[in-house]
C-alpha cells in the first residue's frame, strides 16, 4: 500500500522543502511514520487521507524544525556563509536552483506551480480543487511562471545582510519579565527582526520578503501571521505588507548632532535654571537619599520639564492604542548600527503602589551617563514608604527583595533608602519653584523643540504618523537628555559617575 505512494509523497516532499536534501529527509520521515503507524489504520479505504494527514503533520514538525535551524544559520551568524553545490551533474543543480525559487513564491502561485507541473493536474481540475476560477488560476499561473524566470534567467540571489534589532514597548501594562512575559519577546527572533526592517521603509510581497530573507516563502508566512496578530505588521494592501511602528537608526542621532545648535542659544540660562531650581529646592528639605548637588541637579531639571511640559509642550499628548491584549502600549526598535547608541535616548519608566495603599509613585529615568534601574513593585514601595515613616517592616520577605535590587540598604544597623522622596506637600511647592525658575526660559525651550520637531518627523514613514506624534510629545524630556544635558557636561555641568542613578519616589495621596 504504502509503495504505490512512494513518488506521490516525494513529489509532495519537493513542494514543501527548498532543497533536494530535505526532501529526501522529509519524504523518507513521512514513510517511515506511515509505517509505524499503519498497523492502527482500521479501515483500508481510508489509507489515502490518512497518510496524507500523516504528511501533514510530519511536515508541520519539520518545518518548525528547519525553521529554527534556517534562523539561527542566516541570521544569527553574521560570518559569510560560503556556497556549496553537493551534487556533480549540472541538471541537479539547476532543478535545486528552480526548487529553491518555487520555495520563493508565496502559497497563491507556489502552490498551483506544484499542482500543475509535479501533481501533473490540469487547469481544470486546480480550479476544481482550489475552488478557485478557471481564469484565474490561467492568470496566476501564467504570473508565477513570469516570476520563475525573471528569477531563473538572473539567478542573482540578494546577499544575507542579516539586521539586529532591538524592540522594546512605550505605554502601559503588568508585565513583569517572567510570569508576565512582555509583548516583545513574541517578535524578537531573526527571522521576525528582519521581516520588520525590510517592511519599515516601503510595503513588500511574500515574495520580496523570500528574496530579502533568504528563506522559503512558507516560512515568511508563517512569520507574518503571528507579526500581524501580535499587531507588528500591517497588511496595507491586497498581499502587501509593512511594519507599523518606528524603527530608530543611525539617521536619528545625525539629524540631532546637526540641529543641535537650535538650544545653544538657550543653553547657558536653562542650566542657570537648573541651579537655581536645586539652590531652592535644598530648602524643602526633601529625603534625597544622600544623593550629591551634582546628581539631583540633572534630576530636579528633568522632574521641571515633566511638570512643564503639561502647559508648554508644542505637541499634544496621544494615548496608545488598546493592544491585543486589552493593555495601552507601542513597539519601538532600534537598529544596531555603529554609529546608533539607543543608551543616549531617554528611559522613562514609571510604577506605583495602587494595587495596594495608592500613595506613592516610582519614576526611574535613564540617560546618557546614569546608570539603569528598574522600577519599584508595589510590594517594595510600601517597604521605602514605611522606612521613610519609621513604620516597622512585617513583610520581611518585599523588604528583602528591595534591599536585593539596591532600593534600600543597610548602614549602621539600619536601613536606609536609596530613591529621592518627595511628600506630596513638598512636591506642590517644587512645582511652584520651578514654575518661578524656568518662567523666562521655558517658552524659549519649546520653541527650540518646536523647530527640531520640523525636521525630525520626516525622518520616518508617513504611515507611522500617529507614532510620530507621540513620540514628538516625548521629546520634550527627550532633548532635554539629549541634547541640553550632554551640552552641559562641556563646562556647565558635572557629568554623572558610571554607578549613578536618576530616579525618585513621589507621594500623590
Amino acid at each position: 500500500m504504502i509503495a504505490g505512494y512512494v513518488t506521490k509523497v516525494y513529489r509532495y516532499a519537493i513542494s514543501h522543502t527548498c532543497s533536494r536534501n530535505e526532501a529526501d529527509e522529509l519524504s523518507q520521515e513521512i514513510l517511515l511514520t506511515a509505517i509505524r503507524e499503519l498497523p492502527k489504520l482500521n479501515d483500508d479505504s481510508k489509507f489515502e487521507p490518512w497518510l496524507w494527514g500523516i504528511a501533514r503533520n510530519v511536515t508541520k514538525s519539520y518545518r518548525r524544525y528547519m525553521g529554527k535551524q534556517r534562523a539561527m544559520y542566516s541570521y544569527d551568524m553574521l560570518d559569510n556563509i560560503p556556497h556549496e553545490d553537493p551534487y556533480d551533474s549540472d541538471q541537479e543543480g539547476i532543478e535545486d536552483s528552480l526548487r529553491t525559487e518555487i520555495a520563493m513564491l508565496s502559497a497563491m502561485y507556489r502552490d498551483i506551480i506544484i499542482l500543475y507541473y509535479y501533481d501533473g493536474l490540469s487547469v481544470k481540475q486546480i480550479s476544481e480543487k482550489l475552488k478557485v476560477p478557471e481564469r484565474t488560476i490561467m492568470w496566476r499561473l501564467s504570473e508565477a511562471r513570469r516570476k520563475l524566470k525573471k528569477e531563473y534567467d538572473v539567478m542573482e540571489y540578494t546577499a544575507l545582510k542579516p539586521v539586529k534589532l532591538t524592540i522594546r514597548i512605550s505605554g502601559e501594562g503588568n508585565y513583569n519579565g517572567t510570569t508576565c512575559p512582555f509583548p516583545y519577546v513574541f517578535i524578537n527572533d531573526a527571522l521576525s527582526q528582519n521581516i520588520l526592517y525590510n517592511c519599515y521603509e516601503e510595503k513588500k510581497t511574500v515574495e520580496e520578503l523570500a528574496k530579502l530573507c533568504g528563506v522559503p516563502a512558507y516560512y515568511i508566512e508563517d512569520c507574518l501571521s503571528n507579526l500581524i496578530n501580535r499587531e507588528a505588521i500591517l497588511e496595507v494592501s491586497k498581499g502587501k505588507y509593512r511594519t507599523a511602528f518606528i524603527i530608530y537608526s543611525g539617521q536619528v542621532n545625525a539629524y540631532t548632532e546637526e540641529a543641535k545648535g537650535i538650544f545653544e542659544p538657550i543653553l547657558h540660562p536653562f542650566v542657570e535654571a537648573m541651579k537655581n531650581l536645586t539652590d531652592s529646592v535644598d530648602q524643602l528639605e526633601i529625603y534625597t537619599a544622600g544623593k550629591s548637588k551634582d546628581e539631583l541637579v540633572y534630576l530636579y531639571g528633568m522632574m521641571a520639564l515633566e511638570y512643564l511640559s503639561d502647559q508648554h509642550n508644542p505637541v499634544k499628548p496621544m494615548e496608545h492604542p488598546v493592544r491585543y491584549d486589552g493593555c495601552r502600549w507601542s513597539y519601538h526598535g532600534y537598529l544596531m548600527e555603529q554609529n546608533h547608541d539607543p543608551a543616549r535616548n531617554l528611559g522613562r519608566e514609571r510604577s506605583c503602589n495602587s494595587h495596594s495603599r495608592g500613595t506613592y509613585q516610582h519614576i526611574s529615568y535613564h540617560f546618557g551617563g546614569f546608570a539603569y534601574r528598574k522600577i519599584m513593585f508595589d510590594n517594595q514601595i510600601n517597604i521605602c514608604e514605611d522606612i521613610l515613616a519609621g513604620n516597622e517592616i512585617g513583610d520581611l520577605d518585599s523588604a528583602a527583595s528591595t534591599i536585593e535590587q539596591g532600593f534600600i540598604v543597610r548602614r549602621d544597623h539600619a536601613l536606609f533608602v536609596t530613591v529621592p522622596a518627595l511628600t506630596k506637600p513638598q512636591y506642590e511647592k517644587f512645582k511652584v519653584l520651578a514654575d518661578h525658575h524656568f518662567k523666562t526660559v521655558i517658552v524659549s525651550y519649546a520653541d527650540a523643540v518646536a523647530k527640531y520637531l520640523e525636521g525630525y518627523k520626516k525622518l520616518f514613514p508617513a504611515h507611522l504618523e500617529d507614532d510620530v506624534q507621540r513620540v514628538s510629545n516625548y521629546m520634550f524630556l527627550s532633548l532635554y537628555a539629549m541634547v541640553l544635558c550632554d551640552l552641559a557636561k562641556e563646562g556647565l555641568l558635572k557629568a554623572p559617575s558610571p554607578d549613578s542613578v536618576c530616579d525618585v519616589m513621589i507621594q500623590y495621596k
